[in-house]
């Protein structure tokens, strides 16, 4: 039985999949402070324009220059592997396949964009580069794709997770980068958070707020800032992961794929696997597609879709997207790459147009998940990438129970060996469940109500 599909360099993606043209609403646009669409000049500050270009293209196919194959070289095309020792422990007819992109330097999806967004900054002249993470699995691979491309990098790390996760701080500073807790005491913003809620945990939001402002108030004007999820072309560059995918199945035999499964924070991961597949349904092909995201940040599933920032500060343009609003601290789970309070655009519009069916899971459930496959196809995975397992497993017996061949897909988005101490934590019953209540969501409603309303959807 053939458990690993591999590819050659010769067959890797030489383009990416640009869903916003073929979405059945467009997108809509961003905001500036006075309720008009911005202008790509107006990001200029924040981004080089060869970036912006992508971020506002209608291309459907973007090229991907030599230079960024060559590096990617290192370790993709990535794995897809049949999972066929968790489907014996399960039990079930469903063949389950998942893409592995533990398999790169950093140990996640996130040098895809990371190398890409690197190479495009150096080739407009910027010398440095500040941006946030969460867990750390971004900071890493912004580090590492930094460090072969040439560029100062700084970090603002959730604080929540710069605590909990120091090895992923060791990777970065390895990689040459500087990695300090946010909210700190090197941004106005920062300041003025810590003065507010000393003992806070700190938020994905606070630390893009801290290095956007880095990034813009260098007079040089030799600084960019640099995200890993949520923007257009952030989705772009990870779609290489779904087109290889693509390749695989149809190398192994496998023509039609049933469910296709990942984890969401701000989406980057999921899109990359998933918007490849997302054109298929739009044109016509019979698949659920399914992301995953933790019952304490619930974006898809239970925020509102409208105008909000991308940070909490508001320094950032405003977004249509699923939010639960700019100034929401979500609870310190373990999956800190998840705990952002809004969803990528590109995926709230697929939302939006019923395209998607997202699902959320409560910790304990994903770390048990986590378990199961770990001690079946021996991968321990990331806590993030535990919430698209947990739903890999659930289809899994759906499909016994159903007694049907459903063919699943999920993304392995990071592998978790730098996030031991949860699993630790769980096994020595020290973790609990978080729910947002009902309250929250509703402030959540009200934070939003004063922002202008997208385009009606479809």
């Amino acid at each position: 039985m053939q458990i690993k599909v591999l590819l050659n360099e010769s067959e890797m993606p030489r383009q990416w999949y640009n869903l916003a043209v073929d979405l059945p609403t467009p997108l809509a646009p961003p905001l500036g402070p006075d309720g008009k669409p911005i202008t790509p000049d107006m990001l200029s500050a924040v981004f080089p324009m060869n970036l912006i270009e992508q971020e506002v293209s209608q291309e459907r196919w973007i090229d991907i220059p030599e230079q960024i194959l060559e590096i990617l070289y290192r370790w993709r095309p990535s794995p897809l592997h049949r999972a066929t020792f968790l489907e014996k422990a399960l039990g079930t007819p469903a063949r389950i396949y998942f893409k592995n992109e533990s398999v790169s330097p950093a140990g996640s999806h996130k040098p895809n964009t990371a190398v890409a967004q690197a190479w495009y900054n150096k080739q407009a002249g910027i010398q440095r580069i500040t941006t946030e993470t969460g867990a750390g699995q971004w900071g890493s691979a912004l580090a590492f794709a930094c460090s072969l491309i040439g560029l100062e990098c700084k970090v603002y790390m959730v604080r929540i997770s710069f605590d909990q996760k120091p090895f992923r701080k060791m990777m970065m500073e390895t990689w040459g980068a500087t990695c300090i807790p946010s909210p700190s005491e090197q941004t106005e913003f920062g300041r003025s958070i810590l003065r507010q809620f000393p003992n806070t945990p700190g938020s994905l939001g606070i630390a893009i707020s801290e290095a956007v402002e880095d990034a813009v108030s260098d007079t040089s004007g030799k600084t960019r800032y640099s995200l890993g999820s949520v923007l257009n072309h952030v989705m772009l560059h990870q779609t290489i992961i779904g087109l290889e995918a693509k390749k695989q199945l149809e190398k192994i035999g496998e023509r039609n794929v049933d469910v296709v499964i990942g984890c969401v924070g701000g989406g980057s991961n999921f899109a990359g696997l998933a918007f490849p597949f997302v054109c298929d349904k739009i044109n016509g092909k019979d698949i659920d597609i399914i992301p995953v995201e933790p019952t304490s940040c619930p974006t898809l599933t239970r925020a509102p879709f409208g105008y909000d920032h991308g940070d909490t500060a508001g320094l950032t343009p405003l977004l249509a997207m699923h939010s639960l609003g700019h100034k929401f601290i979500p609870p310190p789970i373990h999956a800190g790459g998840l705990r952002y309070h809004g969803m990528a655009p590109l995926v709230s519009q697929a939302l939006e147009d019923g395209l998607l069916n997202p699902r959320s899971y409560p910790q304990l459930d994903c770390y048990e998940a986590a378990l199961t496959f770990a001690r079946s196809e021996g991968i321990i995975v990331a806590p993030e990438t535990s919430h698209a397992v947990a739903a890999a497993i659930q289809e899994a017996r759906q499909a016994t129970e159903e007694g049907k061949e459903k063919v699943i897909l999920f993304n392995l988005s990071g592998h978790g060996l730098m996030d031991l101490y949860g699993y630790h934590k769980y096994l020595n019953n020290e973790l609990s469940n978080h729910w947002l209540a009902d309250e929250e969501i509703q402030r959540a409603a009200k934070d939003l109500k004063d922002f202008p309303k997208p385009h009606q959807t479809v």
